[in-house]
């Protein structure tokens, strides 16, 4: 019986983008046929009961390295060349191409017929430095299909590859789940909770981290204000850049009308969404390139979600948007342009409800994860 093994350093418990992705794809692959190795998320107890519990409520067979950082060292690569055989998996999937699938010749030996491994937004910094470049051009001689997150990615990372591995190369984004993230997901009771039923509503669901542009938001704030005075900007998440933003928000003088939820529980994240009538995040590309956005998938949880997007055109944030038609994209990081498309949008009602209905069309034809996980079984 064919089987997969799934090598990654990014799984839950631990939060994140990447984690979600390789979660929501195993959930839909057989899980008789399906085996995790994936780091230990925290050496703490709380962390160790965590996962734990995690662990347990999973479909499939989950193995737990001790690590909290899982790399291809000849330890690791030797546990998974074992899990291969033990389970008699005939092919493998890595959860982020660099650097797990320099373990791919070992595997290959082991008895992998079939080697995946999928990039995201850090192998597009590789592709830029020449030692990275190296080893990412040999995981691309060495396994059967490296896929991509949209155009973006894949122009970088080919340049690093052979034309042969190059060739390969598959588009394989996130998905969104559009029965979870839908325009009745329950943002009238976040809005109601929060005071802000009667109020125009800027949101933005993401990390607290600088590339993702929260700061450009509040800097737009003034000029958005202007239009429409009762406007307020709902920032939903957590992250180190939390501080920053709360001082900026008191210099710039608009502390009144920028609301932080802080980290909120996936299961409420769709009601988050919800709760805004724009969705933004001018996200921007920094560190000379090496810190991109890989795709965003927020906008599309929010064009699912029925909201008009803004966003940034930092990597391949611009990939998930239908530019015109689903919403815009800016200039990352260019106060005036945010704050115009905003203003734009919170001014017209049919406009919003317009791209809105795009947006979610664009997602059930095209992001479903159903028809990705599909992609995912064949290339398996």
């Amino acid at each position: 019986m064919h089987k997969t093994l799934i090598v990654t350093n990014d799984f839950p418990p631990r939060p994140g983008g990447i984690q979600a992705f390789l979660h929501n794809m195993a959930l839909r692959l057989d899980p008789e046929r399906l085996v995790v190795y994936a780091s230990t998320w925290k050496r703490s107890r709380e962390g160790a009961l965590a996962t734990a519990a995690f662990d347990a409520e999973q479909p499939f067979t989950v193995v737990r390295d001790r690590t909290t950082m899982l790399l291809p060292t000849p330890g690791a690569t030797r546990t998974a060349a074992g899990l291969l055989r033990e389970h008699g998996c005939t092919s493998v999937w890595f959860g982020a191409a660099a650097p797990l699938g320099l373990m791919a010749p070992a595997l290959r030996r082991a008895g992998a017929e079939r080697l995946v491994a999928t990039t995201h937004g850090h192998e597009a910094g590789w592709a830029q430095l020449p030692a990275a470049r190296r080893l990412l051009g040999r995981i691309g001689e060495t396994t059967d299909t490296i896929t991509y997150l949209g155009e973006y990615t894949r122009s970088r990372i080919a340049t690093a590859l052979s034309a042969r591995a190059a060739g390969r190369m598959v588009q394989l984004p996130p998905g969104v789940d559009e029965k979870t993230f839908h325009p009745g997901s329950g943002g009238a009771e976040v809005r109601a909770r929060l005071g802000l039923t009667d109020r125009p509503v800027v949101v933005c669901v993401s990390r607290l981290v600088p590339r993702k542009g929260q700061d450009t938001l509040i800097r737009a704030m003034p000029r958005i204000l202007a239009a429409e005075p009762d406007a307020v900007l709902l920032i939903v998440g957590g992250g180190p850049y939390e501080g920053d933003l709360r001082r900026l928000a008191r210099e710039t003088g608009v502390e009144a009308s920028v609301r932080f939820t802080g980290a909120v529980p996936w299961a409420e994240l769709p009601a988050h969404f919800g709760a805004g009538d724009v969705f933004a995040m001018p996200c921007r590309t920094r560190r000379g390139g090496l810190d991109v956005e890989g795709l965003g998938i927020v906008y599309l949880e929010a064009s699912a979600t029925g909201l008009p997007v803004v966003a940034g055109d930092s990597g391949g944030a611009p990939d998930a948007v239908l530019d015109g038609e689903t919403g815009w994209v800016v200039r990352g990081g260019v106060v005036a342009e945010a704050a115009e498309r905003i203003v734009v949008l919170l001014g017209d009602a049919e406009l919003r409800r317009r791209m809105g209905e795009r947006g979610r069309q664009w997602v059930e034809e095209k992001w479903r994860w159903d028809l990705l996980a599909e992609r995912l079984k064949a290339l398996l």
